[in-house]
């Protein structure tokens, strides 16, 4: 599986652009600010509809121009499709396959399978947890459509019992319709923390094996789900936790409040690890999920590098070049140096400066 090409139409700064790639390492160069990641990040709405910069559609749409569009050709078992999305600014955004329409977000995910690599997840494992739940959303998401809807009804009942709460929190006659809410959000909540726990054993094991072979076998890195609420307790806790979500006019327990744990030596890397075990062990979690991923979908994913290089040492840079063997990858990079191309071996090399991309 690959993307043969992307045509991108009012998008950020592009008017528009037309551009091929090939099923192997395509590289994109030039200095910061002249589209490069924007590129990027349209590969990825390809495979998820969203920005992994959490950017609102109306953000992405170049400045002064009232609609975008994003189109891509990719190349699935030898076949041809064709995705378009169409991003508006005071609508929803419109999503098609082959000119079929898309109406749920389930029948869209797993069509592309995307991995991206940028600066900010090395810090996954330093910052909050919202990044390492997001993580996770996204990778059980490719593999399990009964998780995406799921979490898109576990979300929309907690956004409706949060409304509720702010409404309680002026009038406490509705507090009983909190049981409505309640009910169906542990029913959704306990479906999430279910197949989260089942993810992060199978996932465990990847981690384990990548960051032994990465640290040289001097560091065995363990991953832990950390749960905010057992299920056997949900509901029983949620009743109890009334007055406090009332006074926050929150929810304040669920799987929207989860974690992942990060141990080594049966340190806990998040609060006090190095720079370089947090950067390690977040390479580990990058190419854990690109080897589980090609497991479990018998086919490659497809790996967007944004900019990283700059941000590994040598050695990190060798071992990350040996997993981009045989899968498309997408490359950007501010400079480019002979030793980088003869390390990489690109199929494609594109220089870009002001929106306008040219071979080299």
């Amino acid at each position: 599986m690959y993307i043969k090409n992307l045509k991108l139409k009012n998008y950020r700064n592009y008017s528009f652009l037309d551009l091929d790639l090939v099923n192997g390492i395509n590289i994109i160069y030039g200095n910061n600010a002249q589209g490069k990641t924007n590129i990027l990040e349209a590969l990825y709405m390809s495979s998820t509809t969203k920005s992994y910069k959490q950017s609102k559609d109306k953000e992405i749409i170049k400045f002064g121009e009232e609609e975008a569009h994003i189109k891509s050709t990719y190349v699935k078992n030898e076949k041809e499709n064709i995705i378009d999305i169409h991003l508006k600014t005071n609508k929803n955004k419109g999503i098609a396959v082959n000119g079929k329409k898309i109406n749920k977000i389930s029948d869209f995910f797993g069509l592309i399978n995307v991995i991206i690599f940028a600066p900010e997840n090395l810090y996954i494992i330093k910052e909050g947890p919202f990044l390492r739940r997001k993580f996770l959303d996204y990778y059980i998401s490719q593999i399990d459509k009964i998780y995406i809807n799921s979490l898109s009804n576990y979300n929309k009942v907690l956004n409706q019992r949060n409304v509720l709460l702010k409404q309680i929190y002026y009038n406490k006659n509705n507090i009983n319709d909190l049981d409505i809410w309640d009910k169906q959000l542990v029913l959704y909540g306990n479906e999430i923390i279910k197949k989260r726990q089942e993810i992060i054993k199978e996932l465990n094991k990847e981690i384990y094996e990548k960051h032994l072979f990465i640290s040289s076998n001097k560091e065995k890195l363990i991953t832990e789900y950390e749960k905010n609420i057992d299920e056997e307790n949900y509901y029983k806790e949620l009743s109890n936790n009334r007055e406090k979500d009332i006074k926050y006019q929150t929810t304040q327990i669920g799987p929207h409040r989860d974690d992942i744990k990060f141990i080594i030596n049966d340190v806990d890397i998040r609060k006090y690890g190095s720079q370089g075990q947090q950067r390690t062990a977040a390479l580990s979690l990058k190419l854990a999920e690109l080897s589980s991923i090609k497991k479990i979908k018998k086919e490659n994913p497809i790996l967007l590098l944004d900019d990283v290089f700059s941000e590994l040492d040598l050695i990190r840079q060798k071992l990350l070049i040996d997993y981009l063997k045989d899968i498309q990858v997408v490359i950007t990079v501010t400079g480019i140096t002979k030793d980088l191309i003869e390390k990489l071996k690109p199929q494609t090399l594109y220089y870009i400066e002001n929106a306008q991309i040219k071979e080299k």
